[in-house]
Protein backbone atom coordinates (compact mmCIF):
# COMPACT_ATOMS: atom_id res chain seq x y z
CA UNK A 1 0.00 0.00 0.00
CA UNK A 2 1.50 3.39 -0.91
CA UNK A 3 1.75 6.10 1.70
CA UNK A 4 -0.12 9.10 0.87
CA UNK A 5 -0.72 12.52 2.43
CA UNK A 6 -4.68 12.88 0.55
CA UNK A 7 -5.22 16.17 -0.16
CA UNK A 8 -8.74 18.21 0.08
CA UNK A 9 -9.56 17.29 -3.43
CA UNK A 10 -10.56 14.58 -2.35
CA UNK A 11 -14.57 14.83 -1.65
CA UNK A 12 -16.01 13.58 1.20
CA UNK A 13 -13.05 14.43 3.56
CA UNK A 14 -14.82 11.90 6.45
CA UNK A 15 -14.32 9.20 8.22
CA UNK A 16 -16.83 6.79 9.68
CA UNK A 17 -16.23 4.95 13.00
CA UNK A 18 -17.85 2.24 14.36
CA UNK A 19 -17.76 -0.97 16.85
CA UNK A 20 -18.74 -4.28 17.20
CA UNK A 21 -18.64 -7.35 18.72
CA UNK A 22 -17.96 -11.13 18.10
CA UNK A 23 -18.32 -13.95 20.82
CA UNK A 24 -15.08 -16.12 20.78
CA UNK A 25 -14.37 -19.22 23.38
CA UNK A 26 -12.61 -17.07 25.18
CA UNK A 27 -14.72 -13.86 25.82
CA UNK A 28 -16.37 -10.87 23.70
CA UNK A 29 -13.80 -9.69 20.93
CA UNK A 30 -14.52 -5.86 20.22
CA UNK A 31 -13.97 -5.06 16.90
CA UNK A 32 -13.61 -1.14 15.40
CA UNK A 33 -13.36 0.20 12.11
CA UNK A 34 -12.18 3.54 10.64
CA UNK A 35 -13.71 3.75 7.09
CA UNK A 36 -13.09 6.79 4.43
CA UNK A 37 -16.51 7.42 3.46
CA UNK A 38 -15.59 8.62 -0.09
CA UNK A 39 -13.88 5.46 -1.21
CA UNK A 40 -15.24 2.92 1.46
CA UNK A 41 -11.52 1.68 2.40
CA UNK A 42 -10.90 0.65 5.51
CA UNK A 43 -8.30 3.10 6.66
CA UNK A 44 -7.64 1.91 10.36
CA UNK A 45 -9.37 -0.84 12.53
CA UNK A 46 -8.51 -2.96 15.64
CA UNK A 47 -9.41 -6.03 17.64
CA UNK A 48 -9.58 -6.26 20.94
CA UNK A 49 -10.82 -8.02 24.54
CA UNK A 50 -12.68 -4.62 25.66
CA UNK A 51 -13.85 -1.64 24.57
CA UNK A 52 -12.05 1.00 26.14
CA UNK A 53 -11.02 4.19 24.55
CA UNK A 54 -7.31 3.11 23.58
CA UNK A 55 -8.83 0.56 21.21
CA UNK A 56 -10.36 3.53 19.49
CA UNK A 57 -7.23 5.23 19.32
CA UNK A 58 -5.42 2.15 18.11
CA UNK A 59 -7.45 2.47 14.78
CA UNK A 60 -7.06 5.98 14.83
CA UNK A 61 -2.74 5.40 14.38
CA UNK A 62 -3.65 2.91 11.86
CA UNK A 63 -5.46 5.14 9.87
CA UNK A 64 -2.78 8.09 10.41
CA UNK A 65 -0.37 5.65 9.23
CA UNK A 66 -1.82 4.78 6.03
CA UNK A 67 -3.54 8.13 5.68
CA UNK A 68 -0.70 10.74 7.21
CA UNK A 69 0.05 12.43 10.08
CA UNK A 70 -2.12 15.46 9.48
CA UNK A 71 -5.61 16.17 7.77
CA UNK A 72 -6.96 19.39 8.04
CA UNK A 73 -11.04 19.44 7.22
CA UNK A 74 -11.24 16.00 8.26
CA UNK A 75 -14.54 15.03 10.10
CA UNK A 76 -14.81 11.87 11.76
CA UNK A 77 -18.35 10.99 12.55
CA UNK A 78 -19.17 7.82 14.76
CA UNK A 79 -22.21 7.08 17.31
CA UNK A 80 -22.36 8.27 20.67
CA UNK A 81 -20.70 5.59 22.56
CA UNK A 82 -18.26 6.83 25.37
CA UNK A 83 -15.05 5.35 23.66
CA UNK A 84 -16.02 8.54 20.95
CA UNK A 85 -17.05 11.42 23.14
CA UNK A 86 -13.75 10.63 25.29
CA UNK A 87 -11.65 13.60 26.16
CA UNK A 88 -8.41 11.49 24.96
CA UNK A 89 -10.42 10.74 21.29
CA UNK A 90 -11.21 14.62 20.75
CA UNK A 91 -8.06 15.74 21.82
CA UNK A 92 -6.20 12.91 19.36
CA UNK A 93 -8.21 14.06 16.47
CA UNK A 94 -7.43 17.78 17.42
CA UNK A 95 -3.45 16.56 17.16
CA UNK A 96 -4.39 15.21 13.48
CA UNK A 97 -6.63 18.71 12.64
CA UNK A 98 -9.83 16.42 12.81
CA UNK A 99 -13.25 17.46 14.21
CA UNK A 100 -15.24 14.83 15.62
CA UNK A 101 -19.24 14.31 14.70
CA UNK A 102 -21.19 12.27 16.67
CA UNK A 103 -24.69 11.20 15.62
CA UNK A 104 -27.79 11.64 18.34
CA UNK A 105 -28.41 8.55 20.60
CA UNK A 106 -30.45 6.03 18.72
CA UNK A 107 -30.40 7.29 15.33
CA UNK A 108 -29.87 4.38 13.17
CA UNK A 109 -29.49 6.61 9.93
CA UNK A 110 -26.64 8.65 11.18
CA UNK A 111 -24.13 6.17 11.01
CA UNK A 112 -25.51 3.60 8.21
CA UNK A 113 -22.08 3.65 6.62
CA UNK A 114 -20.23 1.84 9.11
CA UNK A 115 -23.19 -0.35 10.36
CA UNK A 116 -23.16 -1.57 6.81
CA UNK A 117 -19.47 -2.39 6.88
CA UNK A 118 -20.19 -4.11 9.98
CA UNK A 119 -22.85 -5.65 8.73
CA UNK A 120 -21.57 -7.69 5.92
CA UNK A 121 -17.95 -7.85 7.94
CA UNK A 122 -19.91 -10.33 10.09
CA UNK A 123 -21.80 -11.72 7.06
CA UNK A 124 -19.04 -12.44 4.82
CA UNK A 125 -16.16 -13.63 7.69
CA UNK A 126 -17.82 -14.24 10.95
CA UNK A 127 -20.74 -16.45 9.83
CA UNK A 128 -19.87 -17.52 6.76
CA UNK A 129 -20.65 -18.95 4.12
CA UNK A 130 -18.29 -21.21 5.37
CA UNK A 131 -16.90 -19.73 8.23
CA UNK A 132 -13.91 -21.08 9.73
CA UNK A 133 -14.82 -20.49 13.37
CA UNK A 134 -16.57 -20.66 16.26
CA UNK A 135 -13.68 -18.29 17.02
CA UNK A 136 -11.40 -19.44 19.90
CA UNK A 137 -9.40 -16.69 20.76
CA UNK A 138 -9.67 -12.47 20.32
CA UNK A 139 -6.49 -13.32 18.22
CA UNK A 140 -7.48 -15.97 16.04
CA UNK A 141 -10.52 -13.48 14.92
CA UNK A 142 -7.59 -10.32 14.81
CA UNK A 143 -5.97 -12.68 12.26
CA UNK A 144 -9.10 -13.19 10.41
CA UNK A 145 -9.83 -9.74 10.57
CA UNK A 146 -6.66 -8.71 8.98
CA UNK A 147 -6.91 -10.93 6.18
CA UNK A 148 -10.67 -9.92 5.55
CA UNK A 149 -9.90 -5.98 6.21
CA UNK A 150 -7.29 -6.46 3.14
CA UNK A 151 -9.38 -8.81 0.95
CA UNK A 152 -12.24 -5.74 1.37
CA UNK A 153 -9.37 -3.00 0.54
CA UNK A 154 -7.82 -4.77 -2.39
CA UNK A 155 -10.24 -7.64 -4.07
CA UNK A 156 -13.91 -6.98 -2.82
CA UNK A 157 -16.41 -5.00 -5.42
CA UNK A 158 -18.23 -2.24 -4.21
CA UNK A 159 -21.42 -1.50 -6.06
CA UNK A 160 -21.53 2.64 -4.74
CA UNK A 161 -17.09 2.58 -6.37
CA UNK A 162 -19.09 1.18 -9.76
CA UNK A 163 -18.14 -2.71 -9.08
CA UNK A 164 -14.29 -1.91 -8.38
CA UNK A 165 -12.42 -2.44 -5.00
CA UNK A 166 -11.76 0.92 -2.79
CA UNK A 167 -7.92 0.36 -3.69
CA UNK A 168 -8.53 0.62 -7.25
CA UNK A 169 -10.85 3.07 -6.80
CA UNK A 170 -8.55 5.53 -5.21
CA UNK A 171 -5.71 4.59 -7.54
CA UNK A 172 -7.88 5.38 -10.64
CA UNK A 173 -9.11 8.74 -8.91
CA UNK A 174 -5.69 10.02 -7.61
CA UNK A 175 -3.74 9.26 -11.04
CA UNK A 176 -6.60 12.04 -12.52
CA UNK A 177 -8.17 9.01 -14.77
CA UNK A 178 -11.92 8.81 -13.12
CA UNK A 179 -14.01 11.83 -14.47
CA UNK A 180 -15.47 13.24 -11.53
CA UNK A 181 -19.04 12.57 -12.68
CA UNK A 182 -18.52 9.11 -12.98
CA UNK A 183 -18.50 9.47 -8.98
CA UNK A 184 -21.84 8.01 -8.50
CA UNK A 185 -23.52 9.39 -5.48
CA UNK A 186 -20.32 11.64 -4.54
CA UNK A 187 -20.99 15.11 -4.01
Amino acid sequence: MVKREFTATAPNRLWVTDLTFVPTWAGVAYVCFIIDAFSRMIVGWRVASHMRTEMVLDAIEMARWSRGAHHENLRCHSDAGSQFTSIRYGERLAEIGATPSNGTVGDSYDNALAETVNGYYKAELVRGPAPPGPWKTVEDLELATLGWVHWHNTQRLHGYLGDVPPAEFEQTFYAGQTDREQLVGIK
